[in-house]
C-alpha cells in the first residue's frame, strides 16, 4: 500500500499505470480530496497522451499499445544491442524534430546524447507558450521555496537580475532520469529564458561544465554532487550574453 500523502514516484506511477488496483484506488481518492494535486495528475497524463500522439504522427504509425510512455522507455532498454537501441533513439529523436520537436514532458530519449537536450526541448515545448499551465508563478510566493519542496541539497537557482530577468513561472516535469522542473525568467520586454534541473539518473551521468548550440538556442550546463542543470536562451540574443554572464557571477 501506498503512505499518504503520494509522493512525485507514485503520482508518476499512477499516471503510466503501474500500480495495482488498490494502489490506484488510493491514489484517485487522495485526488479526489485534494484538487491542486488532481489537476496537477491530469497535466502529466494529458501530456503522456500527446506524447502517443506525437509518436504516432512521426513514425506514421496507426495508434498502438506499444507507445505507451512506459512501454516507449522501458522496451529500448530490453534491445538485445546496444547499437541497435542507440539507433532506434536516434531515429525517433530526428523523426520527432521533424514534427516540431519535444511533445510531452514524459520524452527524454537523447538525453544522454547529447548534454542537457532534455532542458532545451523543454524551453522549446513550453518556455515559450504564454498559456503554459503552470505549478508555480510568481503569484504562489518564492520560486527558490518552491523548488527546494522537490530537489533536496539543490543548488541554489541562478540570480539572473543584474539582466533584468524575474522568475515568472514553474513547471514541474516527468523524465526518465526522474522528476525534473524548468524555472522559467522574464525581462521587461517579454524575453524568456529558462532553468532546467534534474537527477543524474541511475548511471550517475554528471557534466562537466560546458555549453552547445542546439539550433536558435544555447544551452549552458553543469552539476553538482546531486543535480543536472542547464540554463537555456536564446543563442543570437544581445540580452542573453548577459543572461550568461549574470549565470557566471551567481553560481
Amino acid at each position: 500500500m501506498i503512505t499518504l500523502p503520494p509522493g512525485d514516484h507514485d503520482l508518476h506511477a499512477y499516471v503510466d499505470g503501474h500500480l495495482n488496483e488498490a494502489e490506484r484506488e488510493q491514489v484517485a481518492l487522495y485526488l479526489a480530496a485534494h484538487p491542486e494535486v488532481a489537476a496537477q495528475v491530469r497535466a502529466w497524463q494529458q501530456d503522456a497522451q500527446h506524447l502517443r500522439a506525437a509518436l504516432s504522427g512521426a513514425l506514421q504509425l496507426p495508434p498502438n499499445p506499444q507507445l505507451d510512455p512506459f512501454a516507449i522507455r522501458h522496451g529500448l532498454r530490453r534491445q538485445r544491442s546496444r547499437h541497435f537501441a542507440t539507433a532506434a533513439l536516434l531515429l525517433i529523436a530526428v523523426s520527432l524534430g521533424g514534427v516540431g520537436g519535444w511533445q510531452a514532458r514524459t520524452l527524454n530519449f537523447a538525453s544522454h546524447m547529447l548534454p542537457m537536450a532534455d532542458a532545451v526541448q523543454a524551453y522549446r515545448m513550453f518556455a515559450v507558450n504564454d498559456g503554459m499551465a503552470s505549478d508555480w508563478s510568481a503569484s504562489r510566493g518564492d520560486a527558490q521555496g518552491w523548488l527546494d519542496q522537490h530537489f533536496a541539497r539543490a543548488d541554489r537557482m541562478p540570480d539572473l537580475a543584474a539582466a533584468g530577468f524575474q522568475p515568472v513561472g514553474g513547471r514541474m516535469i516527468s523524465t526518465e532520469q526522474g522528476a525534473a522542473a524548468m524555472l522559467v525568467y522574464q525581462d521587461p520586454n517579454g524575453r524568456k529564458v529558462s532553468f532546467y534541473i534534474r537527477p543524474p539518473g541511475p548511471q550517475n551521468y554528471l557534466l562537466s561544465r560546458g555549453a552547445r548550440r542546439d539550433g536558435e538556442l544555447q544551452a549552458d550546463y553543469w552539476s553538482s554532487a546531486e543535480y543536472n542543470y542547464a540554463l537555456v536562451t536564446p543563442a543570437d540574443d544581445p540580452a542573453a550574453a548577459q543572461v550568461r554572464q549574470a549565470l557566471g557571477q551567481s553560481i
